[in-house]
């Protein structure tokens, strides 16, 4: 697919490096390489993303020219941004990257502010340094507002079958706006555990490539497999997804992990959606001793606040971390061990 005015060509689907920070070097070269060889040439990852960077420079650097690195700055001004781009070409093994994307800013950064982050950006793509400009958010107004400024040459979003269809409007604007679309969170932070009927919603739209999150190699073969025969949208599929957006149509914590660090050390991004995982996900995971732990340090919430100011869903929650506790402990009551 042609991904918007970028007029790079790449595969209908992208690689998420997100979750390779996880594993180690050995194991993520093994998955990357693997994933390239079977036609994945689309790898998004960020400088957030801890050493994800570093695991794709390690394991792709001597085919760069064959693939499309995606990299994130959450910098605040144009020198961090410019610093953030240079320990990403380190970490990468490269000279450039082919679009660095401004990482979820609670506002669009003023374009004519020679400070500001875009003309960071906007210096590093007349240095060379970058092919592309890029914006990621979790905030539709902003991702709409980018889109739509033609500012920037690609636009990276939550888009999954859990999305709305005022969501789903922005897939219109940015084909309107030959803005390429980037699709995250297409699994629903792992809350939707049918890959297929993911895949096969995500398929329809042809200036959208997803970004599946991965970090064993039993993921990656089942969407090599999805690619080489891509579902049809039937009926079947279609029920599956009306059943997942019934079930998770209230709000609910899409893990995205931006109200982080907690000052009392609750890991919120999974506290928050624990009674969904319970439910969506093998529960005897999660009913462990070790996990008994980090769902009772939601006792010693002071209710700071810090983690409802930083949601980018509006979410409160203190109230969610506490209703998610009261059902883990109901739940793990009733938990008979297979």
């Amino acid at each position: 697919m042609r991904l918007g005015r970028t007029g790079l060509s790449v595969g209908r689907s992208g690689f998420g490096a997100l979750p390779i920070q996880r594993i180690s070097f050995e194991e993520s070269a093994r998955i990357l390489r693997k994933a390239y060889h079977n036609g994945f040439d689309f790898f998004d990852t960020a400088r957030n993303y801890s050493d994800s960077e570093e695991k794709i420079g390690a394991a792709l650097s001597d085919v760069r020219h064959e693939i499309i690195i995606a990299t994130k700055s959450s910098a605040k001004n144009r020198d961090e941004l410019l610093r953030d781009l240079s320990t990403s070409l380190k970490n990468l093994r490269t000279d450039y990257v082919d679009i660095l994307q401004l990482h979820n800013p609670s506002v669009l950064p003023d374009p004519h502010d020679p400070q500001s982050t875009f003309a960071g950006l906007k210096e590093a793509i007349k240095g060379g340094m970058v092919r592309f400009a890029g914006f990621t958010n979790h905030s539709l107004q902003n991702a709409t507002a980018a889109a739509l400024s033609g500012l920037y040459d690609t636009i990276q979003f939550p888009v999954s079958i859990l999305s709305t269809e005022e969501e789903l409007c922005l897939v219109d604007i940015c084909k309107e706006a030959d803005c390429g679309l980037i699709a995250m969170k297409a699994m629903g932070g792992g809350l939707i555990t049918n890959a297929a009927a993911a895949f096969a919603f995500l398929r329809q739209f042809d200036n959208l490539i997803p970004v599946w999150g991965m970090q064993r190699e039993t993921e990656l073969d089942q969407f090599l497999s999805l690619e080489k025969s891509p579902p049809e949208l039937d009926g079947k599929l279609l029920a599956i997804i009306e059943k997942d957006r019934a079930e998770l149509a209230s709000q609910f914590c899409r893990g995205c992990g931006y109200c982080l660090p907690c000052p009392q050390g609750i890991q919120i991004n999974m506290a928050a959606r624990m009674s969904l995982l319970l439910r969506r996900a093998p529960s005897q995971n999660f009913l462990t001793t070790d996990w008994l732990e980090k769902m009772t340090r939601i006792d010693q919430c002071t209710n700071c606040g810090q983690c409802s100011s930083r949601c980018p869903y509006g979410l409160n929650t203190p109230e969610l971390l506490k209703e998610n506790l009261r059902d883990y402990r109901e739940f793990s009551k009733s938990y008979v061990p297979a």
